[in-house]
């Protein structure tokens, strides 16, 4: 079949620090340190030594550098969007975005 397997987005092989946050069984958030190996619009492949479980939903903090971008002030934005889990392995786990976000500048 053609275009199976083609990715309907581009992905960028891009290492983004990331904080990953999950409420654990309501009992509180934990919170989970990991970088981005490749990144698109619609989700990215976080390494990391404890993947979640499929289907765990979170919120996700990646923070972008913005060196090349003069005309947002400050060296650095944090995106905030939600995702969830669609597969695991040995090197990390693969996170599908929600279409909602938010970017924001971080303060120096």
């Amino acid at each position: 079949m053609p275009g199976l397997g083609k990715r309907k987005l581009e992905r960028f092989p891009l290492e983004l620090p990331a904080r990953i946050f999950v409420d654990c069984d309501g009992t509180g958030t934990d919170c989970l340190d990991a970088v981005t190996i490749d990144i698109s619009a619609g989700g990215a492949f976080f390494h990391t030594d404890k993947p979640l479980p499929v289907g765990t939903q979170m919120e996700v903090d990646l923070i972008l550098p913005l060196d090349e971008l003069k005309k947002i002030e400050g060296k650095r934005a944090n995106i905030k969007v939600k995702g969830a889990v669609i597969r695991t392995g040995e090197r990390g786990m693969a996170i599908v975005f929600d279409k909602k976000y938010r970017i924001s500048p971080i303060p120096e």
